[in-house]
């Protein structure tokens, strides 16, 4: 009989985790008579009963497995950790919070079955419920992402895919401690079909996701698959001293001609500041670069387990 692992990262769902269990049993019972189904729930570091709740379905379904983390180290670790302990030959990757349909799984299961694809990969097609900035910047880091790096993201993409064993494998093999995984999954290649769907709200609770947690984590996906940043501080540099070469050529040939009149230091102030505005932007972009290696160097464990089942 064919497993499919379910990897659910939680961090304070303490009200989403048996609702997300009680819909999932209901998809397989009526989907999957021939399939079994194997939960990992992976606890990341939660501040609240999300374990107790975890550990109430292990007691009752020896198909529910369970990691904890000894402190809130990220969903990407808690995805990673999941997909380390998987053993399915099939495993997906599922919010608890229920914006990631169950009733999905088994068109992408069959998808796989039938047309030979290595994973079956989901996007929303709208962003209802979500506030209007964090859709525009969402888009926006989208087209950049597109422009600079080689590894394709698409638009609205969510971690809820279902994979093969052999693809799972390629990706836990990557242990880079810096993890964006809507960019492994594509650097890893593979037959990858994407199906639509309408943006589902969550069942209960509020989201984890602030805009500044959103934001953090787009510089990890840029930082992650494009050295372009680097690229342009280095032609910013080239113009900047191109304009400085032609500014004391202007001053040079003024003087000879004209005399040396005294200038106006407001001007003088302002191209100061606007120079070292631009020094300091581009060596943030480099300490950014610079930070990633120092924290790869360290080899530092991605994720630390205090407890599991």
């Amino acid at each position: 009989m064919e497993k499919i692992s379910i990897i659910v990262p939680c961090y304070n769902e303490e009200e989403t985790v048996a609702l997300f269990y009680q819909e999932a049993e209901r998809v397989k019972e009526q989907n999957f008579p021939n399939v079994a189904f194997e939960y990992i729930f992976v606890d990341d570091g939660s501040k609240d009963r999300t374990l107790e709740e975890i550990k109430k379905l292990a007691k009752t379904d020896e198909t529910v497995r369970f990691i904890s983390f000894s402190r809130n180290f990220g969903k990407e670790a808690a995805m990673l950790a999941g997909l380390d302990s998987a053993t399915g030959d099939y495993i997906t990757l599922m919010d608890a919070d229920l914006q990631d349909p169950p009733a999905l799984l088994r068109k992408m299961y069959d998808m796989i079955k039938q047309e030979g694809y290595d994973c079956i990969a989901t996007r929303r097609v709208t962003r209802k419920g979500e506030p209007p900035i964090r859709s525009f910047f969402a888009k926006c880091f989208y087209r950049v992402i597109n422009h600079i790096s080689d590894v394709q993201m698409v638009d609205g993409a969510r971690d809820y895919r279902l994979m093969t064993r052999q693809m799972v494998d390629n990706i836990v093999s990557m242990r880079e401690y810096n993890r964006f995984s809507k960019g492994l999954f594509g650097f890893v290649g593979f037959k990858t079909k994407w199906i639509e769907y309408e943006n589902v709200e969550r069942v209960a609770g509020k989201t984890k996701w602030s805009f500044w947690k959103l934001f953090k984590y787009a510089i990890e996906g840029i930082t992650a698959f494009s050295t372009t940043p680097l690229l342009i501080c280095s032609l910013i540099g080239l113009l900047f001293c191109l304009i400085a070469f032609f500014i004391i050529l202007f001053i040079i040939i003024k003087t000879l001609v004209y005399g040396d009149p005294t200038s106006g230091w407001p001007s003088l102030v302002c191209i100061i500041f606007f120079v070292s505005g631009v020094q300091l932007f581009s060596l943030g972009i480099i300490g950014q670069y610079l930070s990633k290696t120092y924290l790869e160097v360290k080899h530092r464990p991605i994720y630390i387990v205090k407890e599991k089942k």
